[in-house]
């Protein structure tokens, strides 16, 4: 009698292990389980820790809480100016409720990447070339808001989405680069232009005080000579300005002028003797009438 007590004792102590070690289940910190009982989902969410379940009715199901970094395929799009270009981008999600995530959809990670693509190619035909190169934190609002939108239904929240990269045609990235370097060497000819137009006011202002005080040039004559001497030059020209010569004629001092010596006056051509006048062919003509 006591055998078979000892022996159901046993029987009973190994069914009830078994009935523990078949309902006991361990959640993850960064876990939630949810409990189906017979294909019907229980209320309660089980948290993190040691849980039990009831063997061959309840079937828990672990959905991890973590934030999930997902890259989405690059997709080959239009842009809204023409431009054929290829971008790929990634998203960062999590669960924030586990039962949404697996009543309300079939894979909420397939879902959420199809709908990051289809997303992902809506917004590279709304937006120009430039918004895609430098515009991109607008665009990644957008995506985000494109993408949250059906996911919140899905318990899924969207924490984040970046473009990584766009890939543009070798055409397009020849253009873009000539029409750097012309933008750069408009800016360079504009920095330049405006150098020159500096210049000539300050040189407009030496010359103003140049010419009040003439010495002034003649200092800046010799600094440029010791400034071309620096470099040991074997043959140095030195300019002769005119300015220079002028200066040097008012320093020099005038010589005194000699008074005029004077003069005698013209002396008067003598006058010619009167001829006698003679008589005329007609008095002539008229005296041998006369005598006639």
């Amino acid at each position: 009698m006591v055998e078979e007590l000892v022996s159901a004792g046993v029987a009973v102590g190994a069914a009830g292990v078994v009935y523990v070690m078949a309902a006991a289940r361990v959640v993850k910190q960064y876990e939630r389980g949810v409990v189906f009982r017979l294909g019907r989902l229980k209320d309660s969410v089980r948290g993190p820790g040691f849980t039990m379940v009831v063997p061959f009715v309840d079937r828990l199901r672990k959905v991890n809480m973590q934030i999930v970094t997902m890259p989405v395929p690059a997709q080959d799009g239009i842009t809204r100016d023409n431009v054929t270009v290829r971008v790929d981008a990634v998203i960062y999600f999590k669960v924030v409720d586990a039962s949404d995530a697996l009543v309300q959809v079939e894979d909420y990670r397939f879902a959420v990447s199809q709908m990051a693509q289809t997303s992902l190619r809506s917004i590279i035909g709304k937006s120009d070339l430039d918004d895609l190169l430098s515009n991109r934190e607008k665009l990644n609002q957008g995506l985000e808001l494109m993408i949250d939108s059906p996911a919140i239904g899905w318990g899924v929240q969207i924490d984040r989405v970046e473009i990584k990269d766009v890939s543009l045609p070798e055409t397009m990235k020849r253009s873009m680069a000539r029409q750097a370097e012309a933008d750069r060497e408009r800016r360079a000819r504009i920095i330049n232009a405006d150098g020159e137009l500096q210049a000539s006011k300050k040189l407009a202002e030496a010359a103003e005080v140049m010419s009040d005080q003439p010495a002034a040039l003649q200092l800046r004559l010799l600094q440029t000579v010791v400034a071309v001497a620096a470099e040991k030059n074997s043959t140095l020209v030195l300019p002769f300005p005119v300015e220079l010569l002028r200066f040097l004629e008012r320093a020099a001092p005038q010589a005194p002028v000699a008074a005029p010596a004077p003069t005698a006056p013209p002396a008067v051509p003598p006058a010619e003797p009167e001829k006698a006048q003679l008589p005329s062919e007609s008095g002539r003509q008229e005296s041998n009438t006369g005598q006639d």
